[in-house]
Formats: structure tokens, sequence, C-alpha cells
């Protein structure tokens, strides 16, 4: 008889089974949300296709209506899934703008992250990257953020004004504060220089999070229950999504913005630096770049997606909506 490939290739496909909607790793392990949120950070996933999308969209499309060939794989179930959480936003279903998604969050954010570790900065160059960086943070919050509920173009607007004219004080303020401080040695205020990017950016991310995420807090957003179903739309969820957001924004520039500094004090002391002065742009944005890409993945991984809310601590109108002890939410990234 012939042998049943099928079922041996089955029997290899080491990978859990698969469920729609879930992820593929324990989310209430931090282990499993970093693999969880390395899919969703993957940059190859830029790359993928209007035609990949589309099948993948279709694949579990099939899969939900149950009408899925007998020899599709679970690998390839997750791959599509993986597909469109990175691309997809999960309340619209609309494509987030490549320089938006998560996946594009290193590869568009660097240029403006080596601009704030430049050496020796001018007022103006602070302002200038500042700027750019809290323009593009702007725009990863509002392309990730819960959007159960409609924002309008003023929201959004009045958000991105407030967000980076925020940011881009908080930065000159610092700076400022640093080059007329006289209580401070020569060596001291070159090291206050290297650091200051983080807090002035951890500051401005705080209050880009909260302006560029306001209509939530406003509106609520929508709970639901273990099977998908709306429950009601809560403010209390509203407000520990964002706070849980902004947790991840603070965390997220430490490394970015501290560790090149000092890796860089280091490298400067080199003879390959002192003798290869073309060699210092390319290793300087090495640098700042792998910082990036090892930080975002961490970060964001502090908190699952989707977040846990017990029903009791809900507003008394949503509480009546379900019987059940837990409800559930999009916390957006």
């Amino acid at each position: 008889t012939r042998p049943n490939f099928q079922k041996c290739k089955m029997s290899f496909d080491r990978v859990p089974k698969f469920t729609l909607g879930k992820p593929r790793y324990d989310q209430s392990t931090y282990k499993g949300r970093l693999r969880h949120f390395l899919d969703i950070v993957d940059p190859r996933t830029l790359f993928i296709s209007q035609k990949q999308i589309d099948a993948s969209v279709k694949l579990l499309d099939d899969f939900q209506a149950g009408r899925l060939p007998s020899n599709v794989t679970n690998t390839q179930l997750w791959n599509a899934q993986k597909i469109k959480q990175a691309i997809i936003h999960p309340d619209t279903g609309e494509k987030i703008p490549m320089p938006f998604r998560m996946s594009g969050y290193v590869p568009f954010g660097s240029i403006s992250v080596i601009g704030l570790l430049k050496l020796n900065p001018s007022t103006a160059s602070v302002a200038f990257w500042q700027f750019i960086n809290q323009s593009h943070n702007a725009g990863v919050n509002y392309a990730n953020r819960n959007a159960s509920k409609p924002t309008t173009m003023k929201q959004f607007l009045l958000g991105y004004v407030g967000a980076v004219s925020t940011a881009v004080s908080v930065g000159v303020m610092l700076h400022k504060f640093v080059q007329v401080s006289s209580m401070m040695s020569p060596g001291s205020v070159q090291l206050a220089k290297k650091v200051l990017p983080y807090p002035a950016v951890a500051l401005a991310n705080v209050f880009n999070v909260i302006l560029m995420r306001y209509g939530e807090l406003n509106t609520g957003i929508e709970v639901v229950d273990s099977t998908g179903n709306v429950v009601g739309t809560s403010h209390i969820a509203a407000k520990t999504a964002i706070r849980n957001t902004i947790v991840t924004r603070i965390v997220l520039p430490a490394p970015i913005l501290l560790l090149p500094p000092l890796i860089m004090t280091l490298v400067e002391k080199s003879t390959v630096w002192k003798n290869f002065p073309r060699l210092r742009l390319p290793i300087h944005a090495t640098v700042c770049t792998a910082s990036f890409a090892i930080a975002l993945p961490l970060a964001i991984s502090l908190f699952p997606q989707m977040g846990k809310l017990a029903t009791k601590r809900l507003e008394p109108n949503v509480k009546l909506g379900t019987r059940e002890e837990y409800v559930y939410y999009n916390r957006g990234i």
C-alpha cells in the first residue's frame, strides 16, 4: 500500500493546534508574550504582498466557515494569522500604514533615534529630532490604538499637535537646563547630554499616548466576554489599557537611549574610532538600531495585547451585560 504522506506531514507538524483569534503562545507568561510580539514586530512582514495578505485572510475565513482543505497544516494557519495580526488592525479590519505598524517601528523610527543621540546637538537639532520622533510615535500610537469607538479628525489633530508640541518643549527645556548649568563639571555635562534624551523622550511618550488616545478615555472602549460577544463600553477598561501602554512607552526608550551612549563611550576610546573617522556614523547607527530592535519586543511584551479585567471592577451598567468572572479588551500596542 502507498504511504499516507499527508498523515506523516501532520505528525511532524509540531506546533499547537490552531485556534482562530487566539495567540499561538501562552499570554499569561512573559516568555509567551515575547514570542507573540516577536511575530508582530517581525520586519519581514513589511514585504508581504497584497496577494499574500488576501490569501491569508481567505484561509482564516475558510477555517471559520468550516470549508478548509484537508491538506492545510496548523503551521500554515498560524502563519496566516501572524500576517493578519501584523498588518491589519483588529478593530477596524483595515491595513495599518507601513511606517506605523509595529513591524515598521524600528526600520522607520531608527532615523529619529540616531538623530536624538547625535553628539553635542544644538537646540535646533534637539527640537527637530524630537519633532520627527514624536510625530512618528503619534502615528504609531494612533494606528495601534483601541478603535472600537470612532475618533474624529478633529480629535486626531488636537492630539497630534498637543503630543508633538509637548515633546519638543520638554526636550528643548531639558537641553537648555544642561547648557546653562554651572554646577556641573565638564565631564558631567557631557554625560548628561548623552543620557538626557531618555527622560525627555520618556516624558514626551507619556503625553503622546494620553493625547493621541484621549478619545478612548472620553468615550470608553468595548469589552467582550470569553466568546467575543460585546458586553458593553467601559471607561475603566480604557484607563487600564492606556495606563499599561504608558508603562511600555516609558520602558521602551530606556535601552534605546541609555545603552548607545554608554557603548559609544567605550567605542570612542578604541583605535578604530580614532583611525577610521568614516566608520563613526555607521557604527553609531548600528548600535542605535540594534538597541531599538532589542528594546521594542521586550517593552511591549510587559502586558498582553488582549487585556483581562475582573467583571466586578467594571461600571455597574457594564456588569449587567455578562455573568462571566472576567471580560477582555484590546489594549492596543
